[in-house]
């Protein structure tokens, strides 16, 4: 989700994502942003970022959505899909799904806009220790199973039908509360300026 603190971690096989590593470099320089301060801003070692870019790493959701921010695009350019028309509906049967850092999502909203929307499938136990803060805005309803959502020193649990709407300056954390794992509509804001990184607070990995 939006924001979310990229980690190092070695991630899952390079071939489920064959074109992030091209789009990221050409994206990145695209922003005049050097590999250096990229890095810097997404919470990654140059080294690391590097190897996301020749495809020695596969990035993660938090990553993506992190670099998103970072080059002023969207998750759908990151991955090197095109709207031709800018379709206003998405069919189901167009929704490919995509795995990343552990989680599936499905791009249920048109490319190249001001919000992304996804739908996420959140397995139990995947990042729910990691803290995200990062400017923007985020709307979640939960379609399945329970969420157990961290804001700033609160706690709640979501249940099928429940939302929530919180700026994404507030530290957070999302995880699945049961073992068969939970299942949100995703909406986030992407900001369209690398400059508005130089805002971003920090990225801390952790329980708190």
């Amino acid at each position: 989700m939006e924001g979310m603190s990229p980690s190092e971690a070695p991630e899952p096989g390079v071939a489920e994502l064959p074109a992030v590593a091209p789009q990221l470099r050409a994206l990145r320089r695209r922003a005049s942003l050097t590999l250096e301060t990229a890095a810097r801003a997404a919470g990654l070692s140059p080294a690391h970022l590097s190897r996301l870019e020749t495809g020695q790493r596969q990035p993660s959701l938090p990553m993506l959505l992190a670099l998103a921010r970072i080059y002023g695009t969207t998750v759908s350019e990151l991955l090197g899909e095109t709207a031709v028309e800018r379709d206003a509906v998405i069919r189901a049967a167009d929704m490919e799904p995509t795995a990343a850092g552990g989680w599936t999502y499905w791009q249920a909203g048109a490319s190249g806009r001001g919000m992304q929307a996804l739908r996420v499938q959140v397995p139990h136990g995947s990042q729910g220790d990691i803290v995200r803060v990062h400017p923007g805005e985020e709307w979640l309803h939960v379609l399945a199973g329970r969420l157990r959502l961290r804001l700033g020193d609160g706690t709640h649990l979501l249940t099928r039908g429940d939302s929530a709407h919180f700026d994404s300056l507030t530290p957070h954390r999302i995880a699945a509360a049961d073992p068969d794992g939970v299942e949100l509509l995703f909406v986030h804001t992407l900001l369209q300026s690398p400059t508005a990184t130089l805002c971003l607070g920090p990225l801390t990995g952790g329980t708190p």
